[in-house]
């Protein structure tokens, strides 16, 4: 188009060619300030979500202070913090945008295409090579956000969230276009920029801030989240399958890891029916209570926990066996393991770590009485085997023991509860009362005569029912004289309460005092 002498005509096709690119340059820039101004709209949405869910992350964390102090309570304390200074930048920013838009009417505010006039933002952050008192706010609130989150995050802050910290709000100045002279961060990003485009560039400041605000958030919970879960937190704890073993067997059960928290405290503890158990100590229940009595125990209850307002149930249950103390020696007669034919032999039976109610025993006349008391009666024969039969950890374990079985050993007569040769007047013969006795027997019997004969010298013997003289006994003791011995024999006894009858009864003899 350029050159040479033109016809009109080519003229003319040059000059609407001119037009035709001026129109669609134009058009082109309506598109581009349409397309900020969607971006603009897209921007505003995310915050709020970002706002929501900063909210949602802010109240949880106040949450799990009021319920962990020691735990929560120092984050807690930077989150309020560093969500007062987003606040507050972010509602600057708010009215910043709400004065650069002041004079759009209420129609044209969603026509981007009108919004492309530089004067408003220009006239309200630049006085001519200066800024305006709302250009240095501007700025300055900025530097402040950033130094502020700094400050609050401390030096153990992670270089990750610093780096993006200084990325997102650093107001320095940029480098231009062609390398040369430093263009203030302001003026390269605002001075001579359409409306649209300024404000769509401060909602993304505001987005910025509610990016980093999350960020903060998630670190600070994130960050005591992997100090719980360090393998420092861990102890090693030894679960046996039982608590006790004997020798021979194979000690078995497993090391597991479990974590300790000494800032996680119950909200409340059941215990063994005890629905306000209130002895718990650095995060753990203490288990301080009376053994009872001999048997299988269990310990069984819930710990509850609050989290995030919401009352959560952590049930636990263990078993124990409470044993016999040892307070005695076990000795041993092996000679003496005897029991008598016709009699409630008593016997106690136990098993060493064996609860009373997980012992049997069994044998021929054996009969349970009350825990481990038995009574056995043998009956023929001359030895008995009780078998004992405990259950140790669902197994059961047999041990056998005899016992020889032995008659009552033979009475002796008595009279006035002596026997052998026994003296007296005869007038006091005549009153007497045969009896039986066992001395130094273990068990003390009672012994019923039933009859016996009674011989005195120079007269045939005479047989009496009963315990006391008959009339013809009577008349052969009036034949005595003084130091006669009458002796008293062939008794025949019997055990109270039994219908065992002695085999055999020792004679009593009488001498005549006079």
């Amino acid at each position: 188009m350029a050159g040479g002498k033109l016809s009109p005509r080519q003229k003319m096709i040059n000059l609407m060619y001119l037009v035709f690119l001026a129109m669609l340059a134009m058009q082109m820039d309506k598109k581009v300030l349409s397309s900020f101004g969607f971006m603009k709209e897209k921007i505003e949405d995310a915050n709020l979500v970002a706002s929501s869910n900063n909210s949602n992350a802010l109240n949880s964390l106040k949450t799990k202070a009021g319920e962990q102090p020691e735990k929560f309570g120092e984050l807690n304390k930077k989150a309020q913090e560093v969500n007062a200074a987003s606040n507050q930048l972010f509602d600057y920013l708010e009215s910043l945008k709400a004065k650069m838009s002041a004079d759009i009417k209420e129609e044209d505010k969603a026509n981007y295409e009108s919004q492309k006039s530089p004067d408003v933002v220009d006239e309200l952050l630049f006085n001519g090579d200066k800024l305006t008192p709302e250009g240095t706010k501007f700025v300055a609130e900025i530097n402040t956000y950033n130094s502020t989150l700094k400050s609050i995050l401390g030096d153990k802050a992670s270089a990750e969230l610093i780096t993006n910290i200084d990325k997102r709000f650093n107001t320095n100045p940029d480098i231009a276009e062609d390398g040369g002279q430093k263009i203030e961060w302001i003026r390269s990003r605002y001075e001579g920029m359409p409306l649209i485009t300024s404000i769509a560039n401060v909602s993304q400041i505001q987005g910025d801030v509610k990016t980093t605000e999350a960020e903060i958030y998630s670190k600070l919970v994130g960050g005591q989240l992997e100090s719980e879960v360090s393998m420092s937190n861990y102890n090693g704890i030894v679960a046996l399958d039982k608590n006790a073993f004997y020798p021979g067997e194979k000690v078995t059960g497993s090391v597991v890891l479990g974590r300790y928290d000494a800032t996680l405290k119950p909200t409340r503890v059941e215990f063994n029916g005890n629905k306000d158990y209130k002895n718990f100590k650095d995060g753990s229940v203490v288990v301080d209570m009376p053994a009872g009595a001999v048997g299988d125990k269990k310990i069984k209850g819930t710990i509850y926990f609050t989290e995030n307002g919401e009352e959560i149930p952590v049930p636990f249950e263990s078993t124990y066996s409470v044993i016999p103390k040892p307070n005695e020696a076990v000795i041993s007669a092996d000679k003496m393991n005897v029991v008598y034919r016709g009699l409630d032999n008593p016997i106690t039976i136990s098993m060493p770590g064996v609860p009373g109610n997980k012992v049997t025993a069994k044998a021929a006349g054996l009969k349970r009485i009350k825990g481990d008391s038995y009574v056995m009666r043998p009956g023929s024969g001359n030895q008995v085997n009780i078998k004992v039969t405990g259950m140790l950890d669902g197994k059961p374990v047999t041990s056998s023991k005899p016992f020889r079985i032995k008659d009552i050993p033979p009475a002796v007569g008595m009279v006035r509860n002596q026997y052998g040769t026994v003296k007296m007047p005869k007038s006091s013969v005549a009153k007497i009362v045969v009896a039986a006795g066992l001395p130094d027997f273990l068990f003390d019997l009672k012994l019923n005569v039933s009859s016996f004969k009674i011989k005195v010298p120079g007269q045939v013997a005479i047989p009496v029912t009963g315990t006391r003289l008959n009339a013809r006994a009577k008349k052969a003791l009036q034949r005595a004289r003084r130091n006669d011995v009458i002796t008293i024999f062939d008794i025949k006894a019997a055990v109270s309460g039994s219908n065992y009858k002695l085999k055999k009864v020792l004679p009593v003899s009488i001498e005549v005092t006079n």
